[in-house]
């Protein structure tokens, strides 16, 4: 009785489609069932088993497990034959392009937690700065170089050319050695002029870049504080001099050079003299010889002489140059005499000339201020009402043409008088340190920290 009982086909499993699958033109419209693709009857593996339509390599039909009249339909499906079919695989038709691939939960960009934790940086501006600019060659100096610049390099040579004159003519007067080591340090200094105005024709001068963020202004600063310096080793060369001169008359013996009044005859005009005047006073005023100097470093008791003698180098030079001028119509005892007293002078004089330069022009180089209005500057700061306290001020020079001011202050009040405030302290700063609108003096950069205290 147990064989005759039917045998109870598997439950139909769905197949769920695919998802991207394309579906051809010439796909068949109802799938075949074949029921003997799994009957362990067949001998898949034989090409004679096959038929024709499919190329040798489906496999006979084969009886079927058992059925009778009374089976049900929704127990299994049957094939085109009328056979039923144990198990419901479709047939798939391959697709002859490429495989679209599923895209499941990434539909949408950054769908995902982890990619809005870690999102993309925005896009940055490029650098307003470059990293370096070209700095010029020798050979392009000369070819930048304009007709009056060229001028005014052939006139700097001449005023060396000077110095060597005044030297040569000395002949063992302390006095006009001295005025020529002056000579000769005008002499630079003009030459000094003419490469910082060269220079001035290209980019890399004024422009600033990440390696040099001033420019090449500075280089002249460094310049300058090399003049300086040795202008101070010449003073103390005369000085020793002087003073070996001194002791060797004090001791009785001769000196090794005659003081005697052999250069120029009495009653004459020493053309040398004559000579460091000139050149003095064209160095001054066509070529603004020391002009830069003259600003960063003044001078009390000559700052209200005109604009050439205002400047303590030209002051120093003409005046000697002037009285060498006049000694020729006094005796030969009092020539002698103030010859000795003008080069002990004209050597102290240089020593202390050349310290302030290298003081100054040394602070420049540190990144300091060293002028005066700045106690008078931070006194007036602190009177103002909506000043509570001031956590920090710095005042630096960078160079010759441009200073800069970083204050702190904490400061209480609305925010149209924080804005006068800002205006007032900027103000303040370039009138009093600067010397003001249209003066001429250094250019002052302001930088203000605010810190607003609530009450």
């Amino acid at each position: 009785m147990a064989s005759s009982l039917p045998i109870p086909q598997p439950p139909r499993t769905p197949t769920p489609p695919p998802d991207d699958s394309p579906v051809l033109d010439n796909a068949p419209s109802e799938p075949s069932f074949d029921p003997n693709s799994l009957s362990p009857m067949v001998d898949r593996m034989s090409p004679a088993a096959g038929s024709p339509e499919t190329g040798g390599m489906n496999p006979p039909k084969s009886p079927t497990f058992g059925s009778t009249s009374g089976d049900s339909p929704a127990s299994g499906s049957s094939s085109g034959n009328g056979e039923p079919n144990p198990f419901n695989f479709q047939p798939t038709v391959l697709a002859k392009g490429p495989v679209l691939k599923s895209r499941r939960g990434h539909k949408y960009k950054h769908s995902s937690i982890s990619h809005q934790i870690f999102l993309e940086p925005p896009p940055r501006a490029p650098l307003a700065l470059p990293n370096s600019l070209p700095i010029p060659t020798l050979k392009e100096c000369r070819g930048s170089m304009s007709k009056e610049q060229n001028t005014r390099f052939w006139w700097s040579v001449c005023h060396m050319f000077v110095a060597g004159y005044t030297l040569w003519s000395a002949q063992g007067s302390l006095a006009m050695t001295a005025l020529s080591h002056l000579i000769l340090f005008d002499s630079l200094g003009a030459l000094l002029c003419v490469a910082v105005d060269v220079l001035g024709n290209f980019e890399v001068w004024k422009r600033s870049s990440i390696r040099h963020p001033f420019g090449l202004e500075r280089a002249e600063v460094l310049a300058g504080f090399a003049l300086s310096v040795l202008l101070l080793f010449m003073g103390l060369d005369l000085i020793s001099h002087n003073l070996q001169h001194w002791l060797e008359v004090s001791s009785g013996h001769e000196p090794h050079h005659s003081h005697s009044h052999e250069r120029v005859s009495l009653g004459s005009v020493d053309i040398t003299a004559v000579f460091a005047i000139g050149s003095t006073l064209i160095s001054a005023i066509g070529l603004k010889n020391h002009a830069r100097i003259g600003k960063a470093m003044r001078f009390a008791y000559i700052e209200s002489l005109p604009s050439v003698l205002s400047n303590p180098s030209h002051f120093l030079t003409l005046s000697c140059s002037a009285i060498l001028l006049l000694l020729p119509l006094l005796s030969i005892q009092l020539y002698q005499w103030l010859d000795r007293v003008l080069s002990i002078t004209m050597a102290v004089s240089m020593c202390v000339l050349g310290f302030r330069l290298v003081k100054t022009l040394g602070s420049m180089l540190l990144m300091s201020y060293s002028g005066r209005g700045v106690s008078d500057v931070m006194k007036d700061i602190e009177s103002d009402p909506s000043v509570s306290a001031i956590d920090d001020a710095r005042f630096w020079q960078v160079h010759y043409g441009l200073c800069m001011a970083n204050l702190k202050l904490r400061v209480s009040g609305s925010e149209e008088s924080l804005v006068r405030l800002r205006e007032r302290i900027s103000s303040l700063i370039k009138n009093r340190l600067g010397g003001g609108y249209g003066s001429g003096g250094q250019r002052w950069e302001v930088s203000l920290q605010l810190t607003v205290e609530r009450t």
